[in-house]
């Protein structure tokens, strides 16, 4: 995929937004909502969300797996959290996710999670994609996942609200 490419999912949770943003915010239970993360821990001292802490996620699709390192870019309780992933090699961000909680008229929220492509990605991971994993549009595919994590989060935040 190349630098700026976008795409995004919602959904509707009778569930405050304070709620949801707790749920998303501990990365530890990810791996519950989302089709492609397994699990995820803080790591070098991190205990939560804040603002340059970093954690390690850990990913399947289909046999193949992988690990990243985000680091939160945006811990703003109840509002918005948000985080890149960094290449696996060299420095550069490829991708910022991004999770947003706006307040409903009904007291519920509307719960959106996005991601922007930062740098074009390397040819291994477009080619790992189409031709390793069969993805033949991977933007489609990150919008399907994201919109089965938030339909997850959206029955565990309702399921024990």
């Amino acid at each position: 995929m190349k630098k700026g490419t976008t795409g995004q999912a919602r959904v509707h949770v009778s569930a405050p937004t304070e709620k949801l943003y707790d749920l998303v915010t501990d990365v530890t239970r990810m791996g519950e909502w989302s089709p492609e993360t397994v699990r995820c821990e803080w790591v070098g001292g991190a205990t939560g969300p804040a603002v340059g802490a970093r954690f390690k996620g850990s990913n399947r699709n289909k046999f193949m797996r992988w690990s990243t390192k985000p680091r939160v870019i945006v811990a703003e309780p109840g509002s918005e959290f948000a985080f890149v992933v960094p290449a696996i090699v060299g420095s550069k961000d490829l991708t910022k996710w991004t999770y947003r909680f706006e307040p409903a008229t009904d007291g519920g929220t509307d719960v959106t999670e996005s991601f922007e492509i930062m740098n074009d990605l390397p040819g291994y991971i477009n080619f790992g994609d189409r031709y390793i994993l069969g993805i033949k549009d991977r933007k489609a595919d990150l919008e399907a996942n994201m919109q089965q994590t938030l339909e997850r989060l959206k029955s565990a935040a309702e399921g024990s609200a």
